[in-house]
Protein backbone atom coordinates (compact mmCIF):
# COMPACT_ATOMS: atom_id res chain seq x y z
CA UNK A 1 0.00 0.00 0.00
CA UNK A 2 1.79 3.57 -1.06
CA UNK A 3 0.58 6.86 0.32
CA UNK A 4 -2.29 8.41 -2.13
CA UNK A 5 -4.85 11.17 -2.34
CA UNK A 6 -6.02 10.72 -6.03
CA UNK A 7 -9.00 8.86 -4.71
CA UNK A 8 -9.77 11.43 -2.48
CA UNK A 9 -8.81 14.39 -5.03
CA UNK A 10 -11.74 12.64 -7.71
CA UNK A 11 -14.48 12.37 -4.65
CA UNK A 12 -13.66 15.79 -4.12
CA UNK A 13 -14.06 16.66 -8.06
CA UNK A 14 -17.01 15.15 -8.60
CA UNK A 15 -18.42 16.81 -5.42
CA UNK A 16 -17.94 20.15 -7.17
CA UNK A 17 -18.89 19.23 -10.93
CA UNK A 18 -22.59 18.09 -8.70
CA UNK A 19 -23.07 21.62 -6.98
CA UNK A 20 -22.01 23.40 -10.25
CA UNK A 21 -24.62 21.47 -12.45
CA UNK A 22 -27.20 22.22 -9.98
CA UNK A 23 -26.33 25.42 -9.73
CA UNK A 24 -26.71 25.70 -14.01
CA UNK A 25 -29.60 23.83 -14.46
CA UNK A 26 -31.45 24.57 -11.32
CA UNK A 27 -31.69 21.23 -9.99
CA UNK A 28 -31.41 21.25 -6.05
CA UNK A 29 -30.99 17.30 -5.69
CA UNK A 30 -27.49 17.37 -7.48
CA UNK A 31 -26.88 19.82 -4.44
CA UNK A 32 -27.16 17.15 -1.93
CA UNK A 33 -25.12 14.63 -3.78
CA UNK A 34 -22.64 17.03 -4.42
CA UNK A 35 -22.46 18.14 -0.76
CA UNK A 36 -22.36 14.59 0.10
CA UNK A 37 -19.22 13.80 -1.89
CA UNK A 38 -17.41 17.01 -0.37
CA UNK A 39 -18.08 16.09 3.21
CA UNK A 40 -17.04 12.51 2.47
CA UNK A 41 -13.42 13.67 1.30
CA UNK A 42 -13.36 16.39 4.30
CA UNK A 43 -14.51 13.61 6.80
CA UNK A 44 -11.50 10.97 5.10
CA UNK A 45 -8.74 14.18 5.55
CA UNK A 46 -9.83 14.47 9.03
CA UNK A 47 -9.99 10.48 9.61
CA UNK A 48 -6.18 10.11 8.59
CA UNK A 49 -4.60 13.07 9.45
CA UNK A 50 -5.62 12.52 13.11
CA UNK A 51 -5.26 9.03 13.06
CA UNK A 52 -1.48 8.96 11.78
CA UNK A 53 -0.54 11.46 14.90
CA UNK A 54 1.11 10.07 17.79
CA UNK A 55 1.29 6.58 15.58
CA UNK A 56 4.79 4.34 16.48
CA UNK A 57 6.19 1.18 14.91
CA UNK A 58 8.81 0.04 16.45
CA UNK A 59 10.73 -3.73 15.48
CA UNK A 60 12.79 -5.73 17.60
CA UNK A 61 15.03 -8.72 15.54
CA UNK A 62 15.90 -11.50 18.42
CA UNK A 63 19.09 -11.81 17.39
CA UNK A 64 21.95 -10.14 15.12
CA UNK A 65 23.62 -12.85 13.43
CA UNK A 66 22.08 -15.97 11.60
CA UNK A 67 23.00 -18.77 9.67
CA UNK A 68 21.23 -19.11 6.02
CA UNK A 69 17.81 -20.48 6.15
CA UNK A 70 17.89 -20.05 9.90
CA UNK A 71 14.70 -18.58 11.58
CA UNK A 72 14.90 -15.20 12.65
CA UNK A 73 12.53 -13.83 15.23
CA UNK A 74 11.46 -10.48 14.60
CA UNK A 75 8.44 -8.23 16.40
CA UNK A 76 6.56 -5.12 15.34
CA UNK A 77 4.57 -2.83 17.47
CA UNK A 78 2.88 -0.35 16.56
CA UNK A 79 1.43 1.79 19.69
CA UNK A 80 -0.42 4.95 19.40
CA UNK A 81 -2.25 7.47 22.32
CA UNK A 82 -5.65 6.72 20.68
CA UNK A 83 -7.31 4.08 19.49
CA UNK A 84 -5.56 3.28 16.02
CA UNK A 85 -7.32 3.44 12.90
CA UNK A 86 -7.79 1.73 9.48
CA UNK A 87 -4.83 0.45 7.95
CA UNK A 88 -1.60 -1.71 8.23
CA UNK A 89 2.04 -2.45 8.83
CA UNK A 90 4.60 -1.71 5.78
CA UNK A 91 7.65 -4.07 6.01
CA UNK A 92 9.73 -5.35 3.92
CA UNK A 93 9.99 -8.86 6.11
CA UNK A 94 5.86 -9.27 5.30
CA UNK A 95 4.89 -11.15 2.67
CA UNK A 96 1.98 -9.16 3.04
CA UNK A 97 0.12 -6.02 4.50
CA UNK A 98 -0.15 -6.72 8.11
CA UNK A 99 -3.70 -5.12 9.30
CA UNK A 100 -4.06 -2.76 12.41
CA UNK A 101 -6.20 -3.56 15.08
CA UNK A 102 -8.58 -0.97 14.58
CA UNK A 103 -10.09 0.12 17.64
CA UNK A 104 -7.11 -0.81 20.14
CA UNK A 105 -4.00 1.03 20.85
CA UNK A 106 -1.55 -1.43 20.32
CA UNK A 107 -0.51 -3.83 17.24
CA UNK A 108 1.84 -7.02 17.43
CA UNK A 109 3.12 -8.48 14.49
CA UNK A 110 4.81 -11.69 15.07
CA UNK A 111 6.64 -13.35 12.12
CA UNK A 112 10.16 -15.55 11.98
CA UNK A 113 12.05 -14.48 8.77
CA UNK A 114 14.36 -16.76 6.99
CA UNK A 115 17.04 -15.16 4.56
CA UNK A 116 18.68 -17.41 1.41
CA UNK A 117 21.86 -15.58 1.15
CA UNK A 118 24.69 -14.91 3.04
CA UNK A 119 25.90 -11.07 4.13
CA UNK A 120 24.78 -8.05 6.19
CA UNK A 121 21.44 -7.34 5.84
CA UNK A 122 20.14 -3.58 6.63
CA UNK A 123 16.27 -3.94 6.99
CA UNK A 124 14.35 -0.19 6.58
CA UNK A 125 12.64 0.65 9.51
CA UNK A 126 8.76 -0.25 9.63
CA UNK A 127 6.05 1.51 8.58
CA UNK A 128 2.27 2.56 9.36
CA UNK A 129 -0.31 3.22 6.11
CA UNK A 130 -3.47 4.78 8.06
CA UNK A 131 -6.69 5.18 5.52
CA UNK A 132 -10.11 5.89 5.68
CA UNK A 133 -12.35 3.59 5.84
CA UNK A 134 -13.53 4.12 2.15
CA UNK A 135 -9.92 3.85 0.97
CA UNK A 136 -9.86 7.47 -0.23
CA UNK A 137 -6.99 8.44 1.24
CA UNK A 138 -3.87 6.82 1.87
CA UNK A 139 -1.08 8.47 4.43
CA UNK A 140 2.02 6.65 5.65
CA UNK A 141 2.58 7.59 9.61
CA UNK A 142 6.32 9.00 9.60
CA UNK A 143 6.43 8.70 13.39
CA UNK A 144 10.07 9.50 14.95
CA UNK A 145 13.52 8.80 12.99
CA UNK A 146 14.66 5.05 13.31
CA UNK A 147 18.28 3.78 12.95
CA UNK A 148 17.30 0.73 10.49
CA UNK A 149 18.28 -2.81 12.15
CA UNK A 150 20.68 -4.75 10.61
CA UNK A 151 21.63 -8.80 10.58
CA UNK A 152 24.52 -10.70 9.93
CA UNK A 153 23.19 -13.88 7.54
CA UNK A 154 26.36 -16.45 8.01
CA UNK A 155 27.29 -19.14 5.13
CA UNK A 156 25.51 -22.09 6.39
CA UNK A 157 27.26 -25.38 7.50
CA UNK A 158 26.67 -28.77 5.63
CA UNK A 159 27.58 -32.02 6.25
CA UNK A 160 30.81 -33.64 4.07
CA UNK A 161 29.26 -36.74 2.59
CA UNK A 162 31.12 -39.40 -0.03
CA UNK A 163 29.96 -39.93 -3.40
CA UNK A 164 27.43 -42.86 -2.32
CA UNK A 165 25.89 -40.28 0.34
CA UNK A 166 27.21 -41.53 3.29
CA UNK A 167 28.31 -39.23 5.97
CA UNK A 168 32.21 -38.88 6.75
CA UNK A 169 32.28 -41.26 9.97
CA UNK A 170 30.77 -44.10 7.72
CA UNK A 171 32.10 -42.92 3.87
CA UNK A 172 35.98 -42.98 4.97
CA UNK A 173 36.55 -40.01 3.02
CA UNK A 174 39.97 -39.57 1.52
CA UNK A 175 39.96 -36.13 3.33
CA UNK A 176 40.08 -37.69 6.89
CA UNK A 177 42.44 -39.57 5.98
CA UNK A 178 44.81 -37.66 5.03
CA UNK A 179 44.03 -35.30 8.11
CA UNK A 180 45.35 -37.56 10.47
CA UNK A 181 48.59 -38.01 8.17
CA UNK A 182 49.48 -34.76 7.82
CA UNK A 183 49.26 -34.72 11.82
CA UNK A 184 51.85 -37.21 12.01
CA UNK A 185 54.65 -36.26 9.94
CA UNK A 186 56.40 -34.20 12.07
CA UNK A 187 60.05 -34.76 11.50
CA UNK A 188 62.15 -32.56 9.61
CA UNK A 189 65.79 -34.13 10.09
CA UNK A 190 68.72 -34.45 12.61
CA UNK A 191 70.08 -31.65 14.41
CA UNK A 192 73.15 -31.31 17.08
CA UNK A 193 71.28 -31.35 20.28
CA UNK A 194 71.16 -28.64 22.31
CA UNK A 195 71.05 -27.70 26.35
CA UNK A 196 68.57 -28.22 27.74
CA UNK A 197 66.43 -30.52 25.05
CA UNK A 198 63.77 -33.07 26.43
CA UNK A 199 64.37 -36.29 26.17
CA UNK A 200 61.58 -37.24 24.48
CA UNK A 201 63.28 -35.54 20.96
CA UNK A 202 66.84 -36.91 21.44
CA UNK A 203 67.56 -39.60 18.42
CA UNK A 204 69.39 -41.79 21.00
CA UNK A 205 70.49 -44.15 17.84
CA UNK A 206 72.95 -41.64 17.33
CA UNK A 207 75.01 -42.23 20.82
CA UNK A 208 75.36 -45.71 19.91
CA UNK A 209 76.63 -44.78 16.63
CA UNK A 210 78.75 -41.74 16.85
CA UNK A 211 78.65 -41.15 20.45
CA UNK A 212 77.45 -38.10 20.78
CA UNK A 213 73.51 -36.80 21.04
CA UNK A 214 71.11 -35.39 18.32
CA UNK A 215 67.78 -34.60 18.36
CA UNK A 216 64.83 -34.29 16.30
CA UNK A 217 63.88 -31.09 14.35
CA UNK A 218 60.40 -31.24 13.68
CA UNK A 219 58.24 -29.11 11.22
CA UNK A 220 56.17 -26.21 12.70
CA UNK A 221 52.46 -27.97 13.28
CA UNK A 222 51.04 -24.67 11.70
CA UNK A 223 52.93 -25.55 8.27
CA UNK A 224 51.51 -29.70 8.44
CA UNK A 225 47.70 -29.48 9.33
CA UNK A 226 45.29 -29.06 6.75
CA UNK A 227 44.77 -25.55 4.94
CA UNK A 228 41.18 -24.47 3.65
CA UNK A 229 42.08 -22.09 0.96
CA UNK A 230 38.87 -20.03 -0.71
CA UNK A 231 39.28 -18.45 -3.99
CA UNK A 232 35.65 -16.65 -5.13
CA UNK A 233 37.08 -14.90 -7.71
CA UNK A 234 35.27 -15.46 -11.54
CA UNK A 235 31.99 -17.27 -10.19
CA UNK A 236 29.86 -17.98 -12.78
CA UNK A 237 26.62 -17.10 -10.68
CA UNK A 238 26.40 -15.81 -7.18
CA UNK A 239 25.11 -19.15 -6.46
CA UNK A 240 28.30 -20.59 -7.09
CA UNK A 241 30.19 -17.87 -4.83
CA UNK A 242 27.93 -18.77 -1.98
CA UNK A 243 28.01 -22.46 -2.81
CA UNK A 244 32.11 -21.89 -2.66
CA UNK A 245 31.68 -19.88 0.81
CA UNK A 246 29.67 -22.63 2.69
CA UNK A 247 31.86 -25.13 1.10
CA UNK A 248 34.82 -23.65 2.82
CA UNK A 249 33.27 -23.22 6.39
CA UNK A 250 31.84 -26.68 6.12
CA UNK A 251 35.53 -28.27 5.64
CA UNK A 252 36.88 -25.45 7.54
CA UNK A 253 34.78 -26.50 10.81
CA UNK A 254 35.17 -30.98 9.62
CA UNK A 255 39.08 -30.64 9.79
CA UNK A 256 38.95 -28.35 12.63
CA UNK A 257 37.07 -31.21 14.50
CA UNK A 258 38.96 -34.39 12.85
CA UNK A 259 42.36 -32.36 14.77
CA UNK A 260 42.61 -28.78 13.52
CA UNK A 261 43.48 -26.94 10.87
CA UNK A 262 43.56 -23.38 8.40
CA UNK A 263 41.85 -21.09 7.02
CA UNK A 264 43.37 -18.43 4.71
CA UNK A 265 40.07 -16.29 3.81
CA UNK A 266 40.66 -13.41 0.72
CA UNK A 267 42.20 -10.42 1.98
CA UNK A 268 44.33 -12.11 4.79
CA UNK A 269 48.37 -12.50 4.07
CA UNK A 270 48.41 -15.31 6.63
CA UNK A 271 45.99 -18.75 7.54
CA UNK A 272 44.13 -18.32 10.83
CA UNK A 273 44.43 -21.39 13.04
CA UNK A 274 41.59 -23.50 13.89
CA UNK A 275 41.57 -25.80 16.70
CA UNK A 276 39.06 -28.89 17.58
CA UNK A 277 37.51 -26.46 20.31
CA UNK A 278 36.98 -23.84 17.38
CA UNK A 279 38.09 -21.06 19.18
CA UNK A 280 37.93 -17.60 17.00
CA UNK A 281 35.68 -19.17 14.75
CA UNK A 282 32.99 -17.22 15.38
CA UNK A 283 35.54 -13.84 14.20
CA UNK A 284 36.27 -16.30 11.01
CA UNK A 285 32.40 -16.98 10.32
CA UNK A 286 31.27 -13.43 10.34
CA UNK A 287 34.09 -12.61 7.71
CA UNK A 288 33.25 -15.63 5.33
CA UNK A 289 29.88 -14.32 5.38
CA UNK A 290 31.08 -10.93 3.53
CA UNK A 291 33.36 -12.31 1.31
CA UNK A 292 32.91 -10.67 -1.99
CA UNK A 293 33.92 -12.31 -5.34
CA UNK A 294 36.90 -9.79 -6.34
CA UNK A 295 39.65 -10.40 -3.77
CA UNK A 296 41.56 -13.20 -4.66
CA UNK A 297 43.69 -15.08 -1.69
CA UNK A 298 47.29 -15.01 -1.68
CA UNK A 299 48.96 -18.08 -3.20
CA UNK A 300 52.29 -17.37 -3.08
CA UNK A 301 52.70 -19.67 0.04
CA UNK A 302 51.01 -22.95 -1.53
CA UNK A 303 54.18 -23.84 -3.01
CA UNK A 304 56.28 -24.01 -0.05
CA UNK A 305 53.49 -25.85 2.38
CA UNK A 306 54.34 -29.46 3.40
CA UNK A 307 50.54 -30.28 4.78
CA UNK A 308 46.80 -31.08 3.22
CA UNK A 309 45.90 -27.96 0.80
CA UNK A 310 41.81 -28.32 0.25
CA UNK A 311 41.21 -25.37 -2.63
CA UNK A 312 38.10 -23.99 -2.44
CA UNK A 313 37.03 -22.10 -6.04
CA UNK A 314 34.22 -20.39 -6.94
CA UNK A 315 34.86 -20.89 -10.43
CA UNK A 316 34.41 -23.84 -12.18
CA UNK A 317 38.08 -24.74 -12.85
CA UNK A 318 38.79 -27.76 -15.18
CA UNK A 319 42.39 -27.49 -14.01
CA UNK A 320 44.13 -26.50 -10.38
CA UNK A 321 45.84 -23.22 -9.92
CA UNK A 322 49.73 -23.61 -10.54
CA UNK A 323 50.65 -22.94 -7.29
CA UNK A 324 48.33 -25.85 -6.34
CA UNK A 325 49.84 -28.45 -9.31
CA UNK A 326 52.91 -27.76 -8.58
CA UNK A 327 53.00 -27.76 -4.63
CA UNK A 328 55.31 -30.53 -2.61
CA UNK A 329 53.85 -32.35 0.00
CA UNK A 330 50.57 -34.27 0.70
CA UNK A 331 47.30 -34.17 -0.40
CA UNK A 332 45.71 -31.95 -2.34
CA UNK A 333 42.18 -31.27 -2.99
CA UNK A 334 40.49 -29.26 -5.15
CA UNK A 335 36.74 -28.26 -4.36
CA UNK A 336 34.39 -26.57 -7.42
CA UNK A 337 31.07 -25.84 -7.97
CA UNK A 338 30.05 -28.57 -10.32
CA UNK A 339 31.56 -31.61 -11.97
CA UNK A 340 35.10 -32.02 -13.98
CA UNK A 341 34.62 -34.27 -16.87
CA UNK A 342 36.18 -37.76 -16.76
CA UNK A 343 36.88 -37.61 -12.81
CA UNK A 344 35.20 -38.73 -10.26
CA UNK A 345 34.98 -36.71 -7.13
CA UNK A 346 36.26 -37.82 -3.74
CA UNK A 347 33.09 -36.09 -1.30
CA UNK A 348 30.42 -33.36 -1.81
CA UNK A 349 30.38 -30.85 0.60
CA UNK A 350 27.45 -27.77 -0.17
CA UNK A 351 26.39 -28.33 -3.58
CA UNK A 352 30.19 -28.86 -4.04
CA UNK A 353 32.22 -31.49 -5.45
CA UNK A 354 36.10 -32.23 -4.25
CA UNK A 355 38.84 -33.91 -6.33
CA UNK A 356 41.60 -35.55 -5.02
CA UNK A 357 44.67 -34.66 -6.82
CA UNK A 358 47.85 -37.05 -6.78
CA UNK A 359 50.51 -36.77 -8.41
CA UNK A 360 50.15 -37.99 -11.52
CA UNK A 361 46.59 -36.48 -11.90
CA UNK A 362 48.23 -32.91 -10.60
CA UNK A 363 50.65 -33.52 -13.33
CA UNK A 364 47.74 -34.63 -15.98
CA UNK A 365 45.56 -31.39 -15.25
CA UNK A 366 48.30 -28.65 -14.77
CA UNK A 367 47.93 -26.11 -17.54
CA UNK A 368 49.56 -27.04 -20.77
CA UNK A 369 52.64 -25.91 -22.08
CA UNK A 370 53.88 -25.36 -25.93
CA UNK A 371 56.36 -27.69 -26.74
CA UNK A 372 60.25 -26.77 -27.33
CA UNK A 373 60.61 -26.16 -31.17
Amino acid sequence: MQETVRPLLRTAALGVVLIVCAGLLDAEPLYVAGSAFLVLSFGAVVWVVVGTRGVRATRTVGVTRAMEEQAVPVEIVVTSPRPLPTGGVLDALLPALAPLATGRRVTRVRIDVRFERRGRKVLAPPRVAVRDPFGLLVRIARGPRIDPDEVLILPRIEPVVAPGGGQDGTGALTLGRRTSVAAEVELDGLRQAREGTSASRIYWPSIAKRGEPLERRLRDDSDTRPLVVLDPRAAAAEEDLDAAVRAAASLAVHLARAGGCALLIPGDRRPAALDPGLVGWAHLHARLALVDGDTPPPLTGLATRRGPIVYVAARRLTRPPRALAHAPGGGRVLVVPGPIAGRRPAFAVADCLGYELSKARRADLSPTRPAAA
